[in-house]
């Protein structure tokens, strides 16, 4: 098994969530976090099929939040 990172975020203008893998960049989308998640899963595994040595090997990700000028 390997551990792979999921970002979860609302798309825009729709009702959706979109579910990206920094590692293998496959996205996909769910109508709510499991649905994303599954889906990315199924993506990201049927990628891996194809291009197995494909997966960058950088450690673990690092999710955190930073601000910018309201005007910018």
């Amino acid at each position: 098994m390997r551990t792979l990172t999921a970002v979860i975020y609302p798309a825009p203008r729709s009702k959706w969530l979109v579910a990206y893998n920094p590692e293998t960049g496959t996205t996909t989308q769910g109508r709510t976090h499991q649905e994303a998640l599954r889906n990315l899963k199924e993506a990201t595994e049927l990628y891996l099929s194809e291009f197995p040595n494909k997966a960058k090997s950088t450690g673990r990700a690092v999710m955190t939040t930073f601000e910018v000028a309201a005007h910018a």
